[in-house]
This record gives structure tokens, C-alpha cells and sequence, in this order.
């Protein structure tokens, strides 16, 4: 799901530590941020950079590091054509947040599977076929234009 870890504070036994280790059990590169010796804050992240994680002050050190995967991440990918009554896998990856625009078909998948009543957000991006990223993106603009009201529980419904 990431790239990398950047791992700002961590005391010597925390959970960042654990994404840390996590991370490069699969091959993915960990950063850390420096901090005062004195700090028991900082001990683990201290401690992943006498083990070899990337020293990172900035969110520089982190592109310079991994630019050329987040470039190829970030290329636009071609959208093959669907039906809306009929999901087919060609339609695979989901479509991400970049690729809609308000003209786009996206909204209107939302707005008829919507009304009244609440619908978790989950059930929508499964029945739109769309990315989690997408599906927020398209909820926060129909939110700003006044037609969707958002529900505790993660749940929206139309206003």
C-alpha cells in the first residue's frame, strides 16, 4: 500500500517501530526522522538510523529517494470504456481520483445510489466500482455543492 515508512518519533518500543520492521519485511524503505539523544521520544527513531534508515529532514529526502516510483505511480493509466449496468474486471484497477472530472460519469454513478436514506460509503464504492480515493473525492464535492449530507458512521445519504 506505500512505498516507504517515515517514521518521525518513536520510543523504543512503539508501534512505529513495528510498522518500521513491517515495512521492511516487504521491501519497503524506511526513513527516519533524527532526534535529541536525551529524548526517550526519539530512541527508535535514533535507533532505525544506526540500522540503515534513510536519514530524512524533509519531505525532499523522501522524493529524491523514491521520485522515480512515485512518478511511474503517478502516470496517468488508460480508462477502458464500461457498461454501468454490468461490471466487468477489464474495468480493474478502480478508477482513482485523477481520473474524474465533474463532467464525468462518476457523480452520476453516486447520485442514483443515493437518497433519503444513509448509505455507508463502503457499499457505494463497491457498487460504483470506483477507488476509495475517488469515491471521497466525489462525496466531498457533492458535499461542498450542498447535495450530500455526510452521517455519523461513516454513512451519507442526499440532502
Amino acid at each position: 500500500m506505500a512505498l516507504g515508512v517515515v517514521v518521525v518519533e518513536a520510543a523504543a518500543r512503539s508501534g512505529s517501530l513495528i510498522t518500521a520492521r513491517l515495512a521492511l519485511e516487504q521491501g519497503r524503505d524506511v526513513f527516519a526522522v533524527p532526534g535529541s539523544p536525551l529524548d526517550p521520544r526519539c530512541r527508535g527513531s535514533n535507533d532505525l538510523l544506526r540500522h540503515g534508515a534513510t536519514l530524512t529532514e524533509s519531505g525532499e529526502d523522501v522524493l529524491s529517494q523514491l521520485g522515480p516510483l512515485v512518478e511511474r505511480a503517478l502516470q496517468p493509466r488508460p480508462r477502458p470504456a464500461q457498461s454501468l449496468e454490468t461490471p466487468n474486471v477489464q474495468s480493474w484497477p478502480p478508477l482513482e481520483a485523477s481520473d474524474l472530472t465533474e463532467n464525468d460519469s462518476g457523480f452520476e454513478l453516486v447520485l442514483e445510489r443515493l437518497g433519503p436514506t444513509p448509505v455507508a460509503v463502503d457499499e457505494l464504492v463497491r457498487q460504483c466500482h470506483l477507488s476509495a480515493a475517488a469515491m471521497a473525492t466525489l462525496l466531498l464535492e457533492l458535499e461542498l455543492a450542498g447535495r450530500v449530507e455526510r452521517h455519523p458512521g461513516n454513512l451519507v445519504s442526499l440532502r
